[in-house]
C-alpha cells in the first residue's frame, strides 16, 4: 500500500491511477490530517508527500513521522518545487528517502518508488537476525519469540546478539565479558553464566539453542536434536 498526500486533485488522481496501473495498491489523501487518520487504519509501504500542503506543510508532517517510533520506518518520497533546492536538502536531512521535483513524469515516479522499496527491503533484511523462531531487530533493539516481544535487559540483549552474530562459533566467557562489559570489567566470569541462565529462561524452549561448551564458554547452534 502506498499513500499519496497531495492537495491538487488532478495530480493526486493521476499519481494514484499510475500506481495502480503499475501493480501497487494506493490511496490518495489531501493533507496531513487525512494521512494520520489513515495511518491509524493501515500502515503503508511508502508515502509520497507533497511539501506545499494546506495546514501543516510536508516538512512538518515528515518531522512528525520520523519522531514517532511506530511510523519512522515508513519510507517517504518528498514532492518539491523544481526550483526549491532548500526544501529538497531539508527533506533529505530530516529523513526523507528520495524526492521528486515538480513537474515530474509518472514513469520517473514509478521508478523512484520501486527503487526506494527495494532499498527498504534490503535494509529490513540487514536489520533482522535470528534463529529458529527467535527474531532480533537490531535498529529497534527488540527480540521476538514466536512473534511475541520478550523483555530483555540491555546485557541480556547484547549477549544474545553476540551469540547469534557468531552462530556455530564457540565464544569463551572472557570474550563475551570483554565484548559486552568492556575490557576493563573487573567482575567474575560467573557473570556470563548468570546472564546465560536468565536469557535461556526468557527464550523458553529456544533457550536450548545456547549450548554450554564445558571449560570454554557458549555457542549458539542453528540446529538442536530433539
Amino acid at each position: 500500500m502506498i499513500y499519496c498526500v497531495e492537495d491538487d486533485v488532478s495530480i493526486r488522481e493521476l499519481i494514484i491511477y499510475t500506481l495502480k496501473m503499475s501493480g501497487f495498491e494506493a490511496v490518495g489523501l489531501k493533507d496531513g490530517s487525512e494521512l494520520f487518520k489513515q495511518l491509524e487504519k493501515e500502515m503503508p509501504e511508502l508515502i509520497i508527500l507533497d511539501i506545499m500542503l494546506p495546514g501543516e506543510d510536508g516538512l512538518a508532517i515528515l518531522k512528525k513521522l520520523k519522531a514517532d517510533a511506530l511510523l519512522s520506518h515508513i519510507p517517504v518520497i518528498m514532492a518539491t518545487a523544481k526550483t526549491s533546492e532548500f526544501d529538497r536538502v531539508t527533506g533529505l536531512d530530516m529523513g526523507a528517502d528520495d524526492y521528486l521535483s515538480k513537474p515530474f513524469g509518472m514513469m520517473e515516479m514509478v521508478s523512484r518508488v520501486k527503487a526506494v522499496l527495494r532499498r527498504g527491503k534490503l535494509s529490513a533484511a540487514n536489520e533482522m537476525i535470528g534463529f529458529a523462531q527467535v527474531e532480533i531487530y537490531r535498529l529497534k533493539r527488540e527480540v521476538y519469540v514466536e512473534g511475541q516481544l520478550i523483555d530483555l535487559t540491555l546485557k541480556e540483549y547484547e549477549l544474545l546478539l553476540s551469540l547469534v552474530e557468531n552462530k556455530e562459533i564457540v565464544m569463551s566467557r572472557q570474550q563475551l565479558l570483554e565484548k559486552i562489559w568492556g575490557s576493563d570489567y573487573l567482575g567474575e566470569s560467573r557473570t556470563i553464566d548468570v546472564h546465560v541462565g536468565t536469557l535461556r529462561s526468557k527464550l523458553g524452549k529456544y533457550g536450548k539453542y545456547i549450548v554450554t561448551v564445558h571449560g570454554v564458554g557458549y555457542c549458539l547452534r542453528e540446529k538442536i536434536d530433539g
